[in-house]
């Protein structure tokens, strides 16, 4: 259920500082119910074990293997399938669309609640600041794939029956929820030292419990929300870039990027080096590779991989292939690159033993520095054309120094015809372009970036599409699971926002 974590969910025994706190006032108002309480199964968890738990959880669900390499990265045409190959033809199977909606509802965004609601009553925002960021990212994610999701009556399912049928939110009520959340957050973590908040500590697997770090992570995804929304309400995203980008607190340096480092230690991997130890059935795909080339990119060695057939080619999958063609291209196309990989795998040995600790970024230097440009060229947040250049070569390099290229490669790179900044209409283009390349492994943003700016013009529907859908999918239909369990509120926001397809764009992408 999207409102409902079940009770078996596993607890934890040791309590923090902060919790201890927060037991203490819930005791008082109590009175000695606590005394029926199992001391061998608390009935809360501490914050830091939950934000661990709901941080490693959520990078496993949204960047693993069927989120993005069976599902958005299809659609953003940087992966194709050459087996397996129905999510490439515009299908997601029905199992598939209820485990990505239940393990997000029932996992994180119910771990960052509990650390909300115990946090907030004890006025600890340094440990609620990093929850209610996350939880908006994460929130971000949901919406961005159906539209209308439940939302402000969410995550409710201990206050009463009727919060287990949550009514579906219009998406832009939640875009200014989260937008609000993520203000409030900034603001509270801000003031965090002088309430004597321990925060998260060693158990904050991004930032270490930093606070500077992540109000400026806060103001990034806030700036990112309001750029997402600017067709759909002009006003709205223009004030909240104009406030996010005041006094200059984003993610400045690849240092602060937010990523989740994995220890490569055989339990947790990279999701991708997950896979591909035991699976081959992914090739970059055709628009992808075909992009790199034509721009001469550093970047192509790193993402790809040269073919079986011929290792000094670099050759791409074209997306939405029925099998009658994909096997004939099986040793003719460039897996993903060596770093994605953990080494030597069932099917030979296609990576590097680093592979297993790359990174999954959830957002970057490179992005915060491509909305700035984008900004700039369009004169909102306070920021003028004359400015786009700059911030445009700030993410190029950026992007091809975090995955292991040089400056000297991203200087040569910027100086080269169709590369180097125009401006006007072709710089949004290029905007849009160089920030589809950079987000690259982080599928469900690329592909968002291209439902808002049609860059690149090359992505089209594959030859073999299923005859329901017949284009590049715009969103996901709901799961199956909810016609069961919430009929009501789902057939309500199919009436909200049209048809329940595969091709029907929502309130941000019309």
């Amino acid at each position: 259920m999207s409102a409902h974590r079940e009770n078996t969910k596993m607890k934890f025994n040791r309590i923090s500082v902060a919790l201890l706190g927060i037991a203490v006032i819930t005791a008082c108002q109590t009175d000695l119910t606590a005394l029926n309480q199992n001391p061998n199964s608390p009935a809360s968890a501490p914050p830091g074990a939950l934000f661990t738990n709901a941080t490693r959880s959520a990078a496993q669900t949204m960047w693993g293997s069927f989120f993005t390499l069976s599902m958005s990265e299809l659609y953003a045409q940087q992966i194709a399938q050459i087996q397996y190959i129905d999510e490439d033809r515009g299908h997601v199977r029905p199992e598939n669309l209820d485990a990505f909606w239940n393990a997000l509802y029932v996992g994180p965004l119910e771990d960052y609640q509990q650390i909300i609601n115990g946090a907030d009553s004890a006025s600890l925002p340094s440990t609620s600041g990093p929850a209610k960021v996350m939880q908006s990212w994460v929130f971000q994610t949901v919406t961005d794939l159906w539209g209308d999701v439940p939302y402000s009556q969410a995550l409710k399912g201990q206050s009463g029956s009727a919060a287990f049928k949550p009514a579906y939110d219009a998406q832009k009520d939640i875009y200014y929820g989260l937008l609000k959340t993520l203000t409030d957050a900034s603001n509270g973590m801000a003031n965090g030292t002088s309430l004597n908040d321990p925060g998260l500590g060693s158990s904050d697997p991004i930032y270490k419990g930093d606070d500077t770090k992540w109000v400026k992570f806060s103001n990034s995804l806030r700036a990112r929300l309001a750029l997402r929304m600017s067709k759909a309400d002009p006003a709205k995203a223009a004030a909240e870039l104009t406030a996010a980008f005041a006094g200059n607190k984003l993610i400045s340096s690849n240092a602060e990027n937010a990523k989740i480092s994995w220890p490569g230690d055989g339990i947790y991997d990279n999701p991708w080096a997950s896979n591909f130890s035991s699976r081959d059935d992914h090739r970059v795909a055709k628009t992808f590779v075909d992009t790199l080339k034509a721009l001469s990119d550093p970047r192509l060695p790193i993402f790809a991989q040269p073919t079986t057939a011929n290792s000094a080619v670099y050759a791409g999958m074209q997306n939405g292939l029925d099998n009658t063609f994909t096997n004939t291209y099986f040793n003719t196309t460039s897996r993903p690159g060596a770093i994605f990989y953990p080494g030597k795998t069932t099917y030979g040995t296609f990576g590097t033993s680093a592979g297993k600790a790359t990174p999954s970024y959830i957002m970057t230097f490179a992005e915060v520095s491509f909305i700035q440009a984008e900004a700039a060229e369009r004169s909102l947040g306070g920021l003028t054309p004359a400015q786009a250049a700059g911030f445009y070569n700030a993410g190029v390099t950026a992007s091809i120094t975090q995955w292991g290229g040089t400056a000297a490669q991203a200087a040569t790179y910027l100086g080269q015809p169709g590369v180097a900044y125009v401006g006007g209409a072709t710089g949004l283009q290029q905007i849009g372009l160089q920030k589809w390349i950079a987000l690259f492994t982080q599928g469900p943003e690329a592909w968002s970036e291209w439902r808002r700016t049609g860059n690149p013009a090359t992505i089209k529907p594959g030859p073999s599409m299923y005859s329901d859908v017949l284009g590049v999918p715009v969103r996901l239909p709901y799961p199956p699971g909810e016609q069961a369990s919430n009929a009501a509120a789902r057939t309500a926001a199919i009436t909200d926002q049209g048809p329940d397809t595969y091709l029907n764009r929502f309130w941000w992408a019309k």
